[in-house]
């Protein structure tokens, strides 16, 4: 075991996958000497070479492209969108090619792309770089989503991601990215896409969140325990497909529900989680499922962001909502 920070761990499984499959190849603006933004791919071309990891020129939609078309010769891209916000420009790739390429072709084509991409607030990004845009990719069927939390769910994720046969968009909250270390294994390892994970058990409320918010969550619950409330988070890990299973299992159990996402009311994978347990579990609810959500409107400008963030204040705010019902 090693300590790793998530861009450490991240860094580890490309570089661990790219040692397991020739195939792999590691794209985008500035990976390659210079790592990448956030210096994800550091090293990856010293020690894999230029027709393995290497740079393009500052256009997603030639990323995209390139993307596509490697994948069908046999090849397991692994681009790198600079920023999640930047996804308008690549979109017709993502859920207008690689999306529908099993099914377009007959399943004779896969296309085993993984779209690396940091996203989120709370670093003071310029605008357009840090929203939250996984409900438009999580809304296209053949497109999986996956959004680690921890440096050790990001290592087994990418490298199943990485190994997926289907396209596989893979989004990085920037916060994380150096906020704290966890011990991750030097060696390979896996998480099944399509699986959520408990972070926390409890018995009175579910908490329900992804990617940055999971940290919020448990920082709710720490405080409701103070209060004599236990509160489970549960962190889905992989927004599309959801983990059905593990989601109404813990609202069976609590009877109580809040879900919570740094996008909008209107965006994000809230509303589909909430729709999803009204439909399935709406008789073992004690109340009715809420959200904490940012607001709907447009990601401010940085100097704005603290106020327009959800937190743990706004959830544990809400969770008592949920248990005064």
């Amino acid at each position: 075991m090693a300590q790793m920070t998530m861009i450490q761990a991240i860094t580890d499984a490309l570089r661990t996958e790219m040692k397991n499959d020739e195939n792999v190849l590691v794209f985008g603006e500035d990976v390659g000497v210079n790592g990448g933004v956030f210096r994800a791919t550091e090293g990856l071309q010293q020690e894999f070479g230029e027709d393995r990891v290497f740079d393009t020129p500052l256009a997603e939609s030639g990323i995209g492209g390139l993307a596509v078309g490697l994948s069908t010769q046999g090849f397991r891209p692994v681009p790198e969108i600079q920023f999640f916000g930047f996804v308008y420009e690549v979109l017709d790739s993502v859920s207008g090619q690689a999306a529908r390429m099993r099914y377009r072709s007959g399943g004779r084509w896969n296309a085993p792309i993984t779209f690396r991409s940091p996203f989120g607030g709370g670093v003071h990004t310029p605008e357009l770089h840090a929203d939250s845009l996984e409900g438009i990719v999580a809304s296209q069927p053949g497109l999986k989503v996956v959004i680690p939390s921890t440096p050790y769910d990001a290592k087994g994720l990418l490298i199943s991601s990485i190994r997926d046969n289907d396209p596989v968009v893979y989004l990085e909250h920037m916060k994380l990215y150096r906020s704290f270390r966890q011990e991750v294994p030097e060696e390979s390892y896996t998480i099944d896409l399509g699986t959520a994970d408990v972070k926390r058990e409890g018995t009175d409320v579910t908490l329900i969140a992804y990617g940055a918010m999971v940290h919020s969550s448990l920082k709710a619950a720490e405080e409701l325990e103070k209060e004599g409330i236990s509160a489970e988070v549960v962190d889905l890990r992989t927004v599309q497909p959801l983990d059905i299973d593990t989601i109404l299992a813990s609202v069976e159990k609590t009877g109580r529900v809040v879900v919570v996402q740094e996008a909008q009311k209107q965006a994000g994978i809230a509303a589909n989680v909430v729709a999803e347990i009204n439909d399935r579990a709406i008789l073992s609810l004690e109340a009715p499922v809420l959200r904490v959500t940012a607001p709907d409107t447009v990601f401010p400008f940085s100097q704005a962001e603290g106020v327009w963030l959800p937190d743990h204040k706004d959830i544990v705010e809400t969770a008592k909502k949920v248990l005064e019902f």
